[in-house]
C-alpha cells in the first residue's frame, strides 16, 4: 500500500490557465478505449484544474473492451498526453487499477512516465483524515464469483449506453438536455439499488478495518459522499455518464465536482487505425449544489 501520497517529486509547474486550484483531484471508470468514454468532457475538466496530487482510481483504460474490438479515436490519446504531461509538470499522479484495467496489476509498485502504479493508497487530507484509496472491484460479488456474468454484464451495458446515444442525439435535436438511462435504471430497479446500497457498506466496513477514516472509490459509476457508520464513504462517479470527480481544496474540504450539465450531448468518433497498437494487456460544472464535507 502506497501511503506517501504527498512525497515531494519535484518542483511543480503551476497550470496558469486553471480555473480550479485544489490540493487534490480523484477520478475514476473513464474507460478510455470504449464509445462511451466522454474524453472530450474530462480533457475540458482536465485542462481546468490545478493539483498536487491526482489519483486515478481504476478502470482507466478498459482492457475488457478493447479485448473485443478495437476503439481508440484521437481524443483518448490526448487524455493519456494530458496525464502524462500533468505528471511531467510535477503532479504526483497515482494509479490504482481497477478490474477492467487489471492488466496493470501485474506492475504494481513501478513507474512509467511519471505514473506510479499502486495496489491501493491511504491518502492524508490536509486537515488530517485517513482515506483509503481503492478502485472497489474486490467487494463486488458478481466480479468475484461470476465472472462470466461480470462480462456479460458489461456488454448489457454497452448495449444500453448505445441506445442511450441515439436516444440523445434525438433529443438534442429537440433541444432536450442530455439523459441517461443507465443512470435511471441503477435509481429506480430494487435490485441494482440493493447492490450499490450493498457495496457501499462493504467497502466502507473494510476501511474501518484498516483504521481509516474513510473511502474514496469508484467502480459503481455513482458518485456520492455520505457517511456509513461513521466512515466517510466517497465515490467520484465516472466519466461516461456521471461526468464527476473528487477534489480535496486546500483546508482539507472534499467536493464532488459534476460537470455533465456543461458537456454537450457525445458524438461518435473515428477511432485510431489500429495498425501497430499495443495488446490492452502490454504495458506500454455542478448541475447540482455540490457535496462538501
Amino acid at each position: 500500500m502506497d501511503d506517501t501520497a504527498h512525497r515531494p517529486s519535484g518542483p511543480q509547474v503551476r497550470d496558469t490557465d486553471a480555473h480550479l486550484h485544489v490540493r487534490t483531484v480523484f477520478i475514476s471508470d473513464i474507460h478510455l478505449g470504449t464509445p462511451g468514454c466522454r474524453a472530450d468532457a474530462l480533457l475540458d475538466f482536465l485542462r481546468g484544474v490545478d493539483c498536487d496530487t491526482l489519483y486515478l482510481v481504476g478502470d482507466i483504460i478498459d482492457g475488457w473492451q478493447l479485448r473485443r474490438s478495437w476503439y481508440w479515436p484521437q481524443a483518448h490519446n490526448d487524455v493519456v498526453q494530458k496525464l502524462l504531461r500533468k505528471a511531467r509538470r510535477g503532479t504526483r499522479v497515482i494509479f490504482v487499477p481497477g478490474n477492467h484495467d487489471e492488466f496493470a496489476r501485474r506492475y504494481l509498485s513501478h513507474n512509467f512516465g511519471g505514473v506510479d502504479v499502486v495496489e491501493d493508497a491511504m491518502h492524508i487530507t490536509a486537515d488530517g483524515r485517513c482515506l483509503w484509496v481503492t478502485h472497489g472491484d474486490h467487494f463486488d460479488g458478481v466480479i468475484q464469483c461470476a465472472r462470466w456474468l461480470a462480462h456479460l454484464g458489461d456488454m448489457a451495458y454497452e448495449f444500453v449506453l448505445k441506445v442511450n446515444r441515439w436516444f440523445n442525439s434525438a433529443r438534442a435535436r429537440l433541444g432536450l438536455p442530455y439523459w441517461s438511462l443507465s443512470r435511471y435504471l441503477k435509481l429506480k430497479v430494487k435490485r441494482a439499488v440493493s447492490y450499490v446500497s450493498d457495496f457501499e457498506s462493504a467497502v466502507a466496513r473494510e476501511a474501518r478495518r484498516r483504521g481509516a477514516d474513510g473511502v474514496v472509490c469508484g467502480h459503481i459509476h455513482h458518485a456520492e459522499m455520505r457517511d456509513i457508520d461513521g466512515i466517510l464513504y466517497c465515490n467520484d462517479g465516472d466519466w461516461v455518464e456521471s461526468l464527476t470527480a473528487l477534489v480535496e481544496h486546500h483546508d482539507g474540504r472534499l467536493e464532488i465536482i459534476d460537470c455533465s450539465v456543461e458537456a454537450p450531448v457525445p458524438q461518435p468518433a473515428p477511432a485510431v487505425p489500429p495498425a501497430g497498437r499495443l495488446r490492452p494487456d502490454e504495458p506500454a460544472v455542478h448541475d447540482r449544489p455540490p457535496v462538501v464535507v
